[in-house]
């Protein structure tokens, strides 16, 4: 666990929700559209995960090697899920406390762990119909039928914490028309925080 992160004049907006409804391809989406935007940061994660498995541009690294950046402080925030170890370099604390929105791809397991380091943190949370979850899930073509089901079945128990500022965007159809808004709700937190 990590202690909070006080009196910093950045915001940090965490990305969440369940597998497959898109969470990537949002991010890269927004990723695009501000990368001329110097007080807007993408947080690259660490993952015990090889580069070439799939799913988000990520920093691969093997278990000793996420072991000794732990050890030697390099995490703002580090977790443990599906058998798989992340963690949020600690140069995002940097931007933070230059004043800037530092977006991170999440986990809705671990947001008590977010909001007890950052203490300017807002939750995006994205939502699809579980008909389109599966069918997503089902084309990435990595999981059996009982897998995808029992995916499903976890993240429908998995409930945000009542006590965070959460916006929810729902990607059940074109992913343009989530993309543009999760672009906008970026672009109204940014605005509506104190710098």
């Amino acid at each position: 666990m990590s202690n909070a992160i006080e009196n910093m004049p950045g915001m940090m907006v965490v990305v969440v929700g369940p597998s497959g409804v898109g969470k990537d391809s949002l991010l890269a989406i927004a990723r695009e559209h501000f990368a001329n935007r110097p007080d807007v940061h993408f947080v690259r994660r660490a993952i015990t995960r090889p580069t070439d498995a799939g799913g988000e541009d990520h920093h691969a690294v093997s278990e000793a090697e996420f072991e000794s950046i732990l050890l030697g402080g390099g995490f703002a925030v580090h977790w443990h899920a599906h058998g798989l170890r992340y963690g949020i370099p600690k140069e995002a604390t940097d931007w933070l406390a230059a004043g800037d929105l530092v977006i991170a791809n999440g986990s809705r397991s671990v947001l008590p762990l977010f909001a007890a380091t950052f203490s300017k943190l807002t939750v995006i949370n994205i939502t699809a119909t579980p008909e389109v979850l599966a069918a997503r899930l089902r084309a990435r073509g990595r999981e059996t039928e009982a897998e995808i089901g029992a995916r499903l079945r976890r993240s429908e128990d998995v409930a945000l914490p009542e006590n965070l500022a959460c916006i929810t965007i729902d990607n059940s159809g074109a992913l343009g028309d989530a993309g543009r808004r999760l672009i906008e709700v970026v672009e109204e937190v940014k605005e509506g925080f104190a710098r």
